[in-house]
């Protein structure tokens, strides 16, 4: 049996022990954070969106909400920008909005480390190769997110994603949790270009904003 097949199977065990600790370690601060989130921005506390997961089946995935419900004059939902919160924007920065996945994590729709679930829309418009990202669970965090995050463009993010899972392994996975600690201290790759988020993926020409992070 091939050496990633063998840690992909360890590799879950290792997710649930991990994930189940950190919950535990991190209760004080995601309580905290709630409570931040649930005085000023209401509810609901917790942002929930369909995202494809392992072989593309889809899965509810959890976030803070850093975001509130503004509309302009017509009706209609004001950008990500104009929505975004200072709160918000604090939680991003600090990936303190991601918390909630942990328990995505031990449930089973999510890794630790995996390339990052994107949104359901995309799944028609990945090429064959761009498909195979979803050959192995999605990560909190990846390749992608510690080589750029949000300030790679959406062919790199793929590249990335794509060599990954060929290359899985748990001394990658390490290496991977270790950058992202640097990366979240550092507050690296946060914003794409001056937005709030990734331009959304049109397939070969990404150009609306969107919740694709």
């Amino acid at each position: 049996m091939p050496r990633e097949r063998i840690y992909a199977r360890i590799k879950r065990g290792l997710d649930v022990v991990v994930a189940a600790l950190l919950l535990v370690l991190l209760s004080p601060v995601i309580g905290l954070v709630a409570l931040a989130v649930r005085l000023q921005m209401g509810t609901p506390v917790v942002f929930r969106q369909k995202r494809p997961g392992l072989h593309g089946q889809p899965f509810e995935l959890l976030k803070f909400r850093s975001m509130i419900d503004a509309f302009d004059a017509e009706g209609r939902l004001r950008s990500d920008a104009e929505r975004l919160t200072p709160l918000g924007r604090w939680l991003r920065a600090t990936s303190l909005d991601e918390l909630p996945q942990l328990w995505n994590v031990l449930r089973g729709d999510m890794s630790l480390v995996g390339p990052r679930p994107l949104l359901m829309d995309y799944l028609p418009l990945y090429s064959e190769s761009q498909a195979r990202r979803h050959d192995v669970r999605p990560g909190v965090t990846g390749l992608a997110q510690v080589k750029g995050r949000n300030l790679i463009d959406w062919r790199e993010k793929f590249e990335l994603d794509i060599w990954y899972v060929d290359h899985l392994s748990f001394l990658l996975d390490l290496r991977i949790l270790g950058l992202t600690v640097i990366k979240v201290l550092r507050r690296d790759g946060i914003d794409a270009g001056g937005g709030t988020t990734m331009p959304r993926f049109e397939g070969t020409s990404p150009v609306r904003k969107g919740e694709g992070r």
